[in-house]
């Protein structure tokens, strides 16, 4: 059951604005939007839920100025997924975005997609992205969607990660033109290139929608050595490297929050934090040495659909509408910020297509739970082991084990691999009590049949019907991995 503190009575009251009925629409009825999305953020890597060693204060204390979910899911255990995830509502099987994307890959977020920044956009908003895109191949390549054909007016971007590290990248591509070499960590410069067009950059007779989109803490990791030397009695030095980085990580947040701030745009402006999935298990592949982050409490990490691969931090600032220092245990995912961005504008979800996510401003209006007609799933086909889809209903969870072959994991979509998802099935599966075992420790698919059997028939009919609407790509040879 959904538990929100403070008092129920005082959300209810500071809410009315979110109403898609309200004013007409116009600029002063239509809130500005900032998404912060960070890369393999641990549920447990900020200080505000329970991170040892690591000091988040600037998250922090966006938690306390709004409302934390506790139970803030991504899309996808794996980043392109859960990025396609978040900009359409639909769960990213549907578009066929079945692994992250290298960068000669077919996969990209077509066309026939409709993004948030599409919706915004066509509704009068100004629109831009700043940092990781990772939803097509090279950005400097033709062919393929830009963010700019995904409504994003203005972009700076790279492909996947910031190369060859965190600092110094020279990857970056503004508007289609390559950016060059530049000097500091991306998450600064991604934070500067936020705070310019706040500035200078957007239509200010406009409300606007700003997407950015952090890299840190993802490989290959890197930070700034004054702060890393704080972290010097970690047991090792790539955990030095990673509870630095989230922290610089951190102060980028924080100087995009203070940009608004300045620009006294506040109480103007809905914040959404989270990131992309769970955090990297250490020392996957050889890069990932520094890879030391948390999923807190919950199984497993990043690739697995398991809490710790799909639980994610969460917070949502929205002054004089969501009362501040709120908790919220009601689950959330990337899928429903669109249709909950659609309530908030006053704008009529896009049609035509299924969507998967369910707006949550009745959370943030009333502390009221979310009236779902698709329950939350997720399905990832190269994950950690024979479990690759779970479903959530209420406080209960269904994991659904394959009957295909072992398949090493985060290797994108290969020769094959689409076949294959077309013929396995879900063939075993489990059930867990969230609210009483939220570890996933205690299996009660023996103990409770009847409930376990209703979940796994709706589970393989979700995957089903996504897999039926995924497009084909034209893999035919074994693609590198770059």
């Amino acid at each position: 059951m959904m538990r929100i503190v403070p008092a129920l009575a005082a959300l209810a009251a500071l809410v009315p604005a979110c109403r898609a009925d309200g004013p007409a629409p116009g600029r002063a009825s239509r809130p500005n939007v900032l998404v912060i999305l960070c890369d393999d953020l641990g549920w447990g890597d900020v200080s505000c839920q329970g991170a040892p060693r690591i000091r988040t204060p600037r998250i922090d204390r966006l938690a306390s100025e709004g409302l934390r979910f506790t139970a803030c899911y991504a899309a996808a255990p794996v980043c392109s997924p859960s990025r396609a995830g978040l900009l359409t509502g639909r769960v990213p099987t549907r578009a066929g975005i079945h692994d992250w994307i290298p960068a000669s890959h077919p996969m990209h977020l077509r066309r026939e997609e409709t993004t948030i920044a599409t919706i915004l956009r066509g509704a009068g908003f100004d629109t831009a992205l700043a940092g990781k895109w990772h939803l097509r191949d090279k950005l400097l390549a033709d062919g393929r969607p830009q963010p700019s054909d995904h409504g994003f007016s203005h972009w700076f971007a790279t492909q996947n990660n910031a190369f060859p590290s965190h600092h110094n990248p020279e990857n970056f591509v503004r508007n289609g033109a390559s950016a060059g070499q530049l000097a500091g960590f991306s998450c600064d410069l991604v934070a500067a290139e936020s705070v310019a067009w706040l500035k200078t950059g957007r239509d200010r007779e406009k409300p606007f929608f700003l997407f950015v989109s952090f890299h840190e803490p993802h490989e290959p990791v890197d930070a700034p050595e004054a702060i890393v030397a704080r972290h010097l009695d970690a047991p090792a030095r790539g955990q030095a490297l990673y509870e630095a980085c989230v922290e610089n990580l951190d102060r980028a947040v924080g100087t995009v929050l203070d940009a608004i701030d300045s620009l006294r745009l506040r109480n103007d402006t809905f914040v959404f934090f989270t990131s992309d999935n769970g955090p990297e298990p250490a020392a996957r592949y050889e890069a990932a040495w520094r890879s030391h982050g948390s999923a807190g409490p919950y199984r497993e990490k990043k690739l697995s659909v398991y809490e710790g691969g799909i639980r994610v931090p969460g917070i949502v600032r929205f002054p004089g509408r969501v009362a501040p220092g709120a908790t919220s245990d009601e689950p959330i995912s990337g899928v429903d910020l669109l249709p909950t961005l659609c309530e908030i504008a006053g704008v009529p979800p896009p049609a035509g297509r299924p969507l998967d996510g369910a707006s949550f401003v009745p959370v943030l209006r009333a502390g009221d739970g979310i009236a779902r007609s698709t329950p939350l799933h997720w399905y990832y086909f190269r994950s950690t082991s024979s479990a690759k889809a779970a479903l959530r209903e209420g406080r209960f969870k269904v994991v659904g084990h394959w009957d295909g072959p072992e398949m090493a994991p985060a290797r994108s979509v290969q020769p094959g691999d689409e076949e294959t998802i077309r013929k396995t099935q879900l063939v075993r599966f489990e059930l867990y009590d969230l609210a009483r075992d939220p570890g996933e420790t205690r299996d009660l698919s023996a103990a409770d049949p009847e409930r376990g059997a209703s979940l796994a028939r709706r589970l393989k009919s979700l995957v089903a019907e996504a897999i039926a609407e995924s497009p084909g790509w034209d893999v035919r040879e074994e693609r590198p991995l770059d």
